[in-house]
């Protein structure tokens, strides 16, 4: 059997979140969304603790479609310590049996959707989470843990450099493409209902943007197309000004803050989660031709208006640094790099 790729991101991980895991000895977790980018960090995570401590967990997850899983990652499917329910997050038909802690990350971050169809992604992210919040009160879930957006905040101020949770900003209820952000604030709302009214703990994590292996490099996210093109030989395109200011957190950290903010985060206290390390996207696109070989050249489609103000999506982090003792761990660079090795391998 071949060594894990993400071995040493493993251990870091674990290294970050070993004390947590008592609580979750024994337990059952259900993990909608798990064949994700983020769910198949929460699998590669879990796998790691409950193998090298012991824990004797089992988890499972909801997926449309079990079999393109197992061609996605056998050696996470063919556990024994994960099995797959089929369903669709809205109308899931619900597993036997108790399940102490449920993480609800499904949703549709598809661009596309949200652009062409935002009912349909309004629709889809509340029900999910209406139905997942369901299955948590007749399941005897202690922990419920929400996978919520920064996109719960709207536009951010030009002046407004990092996003604290306690903005006050809300998206643009006017404009169709708010469905994913005001989608993310009902989930939100559900969450802290179910809260009051039935006792159960929820974790909220309002999550920006990351970068690391299961990223997709063909989607909308600017920085995995930054990689694939330089990994391509280059160039790397631009197809703004690069101006908007963004953040990326390496996806192992990730998993450190979401383990980290679902056994110890305060119920219904939503934390940011991401780097408040700003950086333009054309520095975006420099940083990955600097860490990478080739050193592919960037182009950039437009040049910026004069005197406009950047557009900006950046966290102010400080509450989870300062109430959970996180922070950001990988560097850009490195985690760039990282992306790009295990891409590579899997070609």
């Amino acid at each position: 059997m071949s060594a894990n790729p993400l071995s040493a991101d493993l251990d870091h991980v674990l290294e970050h979140t070993r004390p947590l895991w008592e609580e979750a000895r024994g337990a059952r977790i259900f993990i909608t969304g798990g064949t994700g980018f983020i769910g198949c960090w929460l699998l590669e995570s879990f796998a790691r603790a409950n193998e090298r401590l012991a824990l004797g967990a089992e988890a499972l997850v909801l997926t449309r479609n079990p079999a393109a899983f197992a061609r996605k990652a056998p050696h996470l499917a063919n556990r024994a310590d994960i099995r797959f329910h089929s369903g669709d997050a809205r109308d899931f038909a619900f597993p036997a049996g108790r399940f102490s802690h449920v993480i609800h990350a499904a949703t549709e971050a598809s661009a596309q959707l949200n652009e062409e169809q935002p009912a349909l992604m309004l629709e889809t992210i509340v029900a999910g989470t209406r139905r997942a919040l369901d299955f948590s009160a007749r399941c005897g879930g202690q922990r419920f843990l929400l996978t919520s957006s920064g996109a719960v905040y709207g536009r951010q101020p030009p002046a407004l450099t990092h996003l604290a949770e306690d903005y006050a900003g809300g998206p643009d209820v006017s404009n169709p493409q708010s469905a994913y952000g005001e989608g993310k604030r009902v989930s939100e709302l559900l969450c802290a209902i179910q809260a009051r009214q039935h006792g159960l703990e929820v974790k909220i994590a309002r999550c920006f943007a990351f970068v690391g292996p299961y990223l997709p490099l063909e989607a909308h996210f600017a920085i995995g197309n930054f990689i694939r093109d330089a990994m391509a030989g280059g160039p790397i395109k631009v197809n703004g000004d690069g101006t908007p200011f963004r953040s990326y957190l390496y996806a192992a950290d990730l998993a450190i803050w979401l383990w980290t903010i679902l056994f110890k985060g305060a119920s219904n206290r939503p934390y940011n989660v991401g780097s408040r390390q700003e950086v333009s996207i054309a520095e975006t696109a420099a940083a990955v031709s600097g860490a990478l070989p080739g050193k592919a050249p960037v182009v950039i489609a437009q040049k910026p208006v004069p005197g406009r103000p950047a557009e900006r999506y950046v966290p102010e982090t400080a509450r989870a640094e300062q109430e959970l003792g996180l922070r950001q761990w990988v560097a850009l660079e490195e985690a760039i790099r990282r992306t790009a090795q295990w891409h590579k391998g899997r070609r």
